[in-house]
């Protein structure tokens, strides 16, 4: 009996996915493998499987057994099983309509304004210390940090605190530390929300302080927005930053024309894969999909970095090209009811980044080799701590 393909596939760059997701994905979209933690779980890496086990609601995050459901890794967040088995899906939709209006289309490109002053005061700052610099420290980690505190409606000040926290909350290698750092993020931000019961603002967490949802799900659910709303977006500029240092040709198509602005940052979350980790799914009923039969309980992991870079949906798809026309969206966001209520933010500041920094940077280059750079393959999001660069 021949041993299932074995988790987690090493990179040979830290730009591409790894040969072996791709190979899967060409030939068998959806397939068993081995996953760190030894358990078995059903790898979808197709363009197509992957948007129908995001649409289909026989599919969750949560599992009847917890403790005994496999899991994908060690990390507590998204490694294995999360919510209520009974109430996943209800409140799940709750959650939905209640966020949506704050963070719609409209409410984010009026929120664009903000988000280019801080850019600008960034590479400001940038240019008056001068070269080198980690571009990481200087503006990738603040600019999505001060975004989501003013949106939120959380202190600044406290930034160091729950990035710490953050960071915490991605080990891969002990699901005790993971969980006590999710932990105390509900903690912290469920003690903000209850005071804007008192002192109410025109911010996010205001809106969730009179949802009609339980405290604990208010307070899971004010720490997540908290993590994801800066944490994925920094290592969506780190990476969209080394994909166009890469190639000069495409960074200067970018300085020349910034209507393409727009197409690159769709390109960039295409193609960046700063994690391989994948997103956790379990059935919660016998489901077919493309000819496979996945039973209940049974775990299911979503390549989307694999999927969108399908040559069924693409052509030439591990090719990085800002002008792409892009005819199938993405999943770099979801789909269907699990798209990302937060992609219209990360929209604008990700078109703030690329339409500013080479405009104020144009000869802005890698410090060191990024085949030298190494990303933190020890945490859930991977991404990089440093990204030295000098013009």
């Amino acid at each position: 009996m021949s041993r299932l393909p074995q988790l987690p596939f090493a990179r040979s760059d830290v730009l591409e996915i790894s040969f072996e997701f791709a190979e899967l994905r060409d030939s068998e979209p959806i397939t068993k493998v081995l996953t760190e933690t030894g358990d078995e779980a059903w790898l979808v890496s197709g363009y197509d499987e992957i948007r129908q086990v995001f649409a289909d609601h026989r599919f969750g995050r949560s599992h009847p057994t917890p403790e005994s459901a496999p899991r994908l890794s060690n990390n507590a967040l998204i490694g294995g099983p999360n919510g209520d088995h009974a109430t996943e899906h209800v409140v799940h939709d709750r959650m939905r309509r209640l966020l949506a209006p704050a963070f719609s289309a409209r409410r984010m490109r009026a929120l664009s304004g903000r988000v280019e002053e801080i850019v600008t005061g960034l590479l400001d700052r940038m240019a008056e210390e001068g070269p080198p610099c980690d571009l990481h420290a200087r503006l990738s980690v603040p600019l999505p940090i001060q975004v989501i505190c003013e949106l939120l409606g959380v202190p600044y000040e406290d930034r160091d605190r729950f990035r710490a926290i953050a960071e915490e909350m991605t080990d891969l290698s002990d699901p005790a530390r993971s969980a006590a750092a999710r932990d105390e993020m509900s903690e912290y931000t469920y003690t903000i929300v209850k005071g804007k019961r008192e002192e109410p603002g025109e911010d996010v967490y205001s809106d969730l302080a009179t949802a009609d949802l339980p405290e604990n799900e208010i307070a899971r659910i004010a720490g997540a927005l908290l993590f994801a709303g800066h944490e994925t977006t920094v290592n969506q500029i780190d990476y969209g930053v080394l994909l166009l240092l890469r190639d000069p040709e495409q960074r200067e198509a970018l300085r020349r024309d910034p209507s393409l602005v727009p197409g690159a940052v769709e390109e960039i979350m295409r193609t960046a894969a700063p994690s391989q980790h994948g997103l956790v799914r379990y059935a919660h009923e016998d489901v077919e999909i493309a000819g496979v039969t996945i039973r209940a309980g049974e775990l299911v992991m979503l390549a989307t970095f694999a999927a969108n870079r399908d040559g069924r949906v693409y052509a030439d798809p591990d090719r990085f090209d800002v002008s792409r026309e892009m005819l199938h969206a993405h999943v770099g966001f979801g789909y269907a009811s699990h798209y990302c209520l937060g992609a219209s933010l990360a929209r604008v500041e990700l078109r703030s980044v690329f339409c500013a920094l080479f405009q104020r940077f144009p000869a802005l280059r890698p410090a060191v080799p990024y085949e030298r750079l190494k990303p933190r393959t020890d945490r859930l999001t991977g991404g990089f701590r440093t990204l030295p660069v000098t013009w």
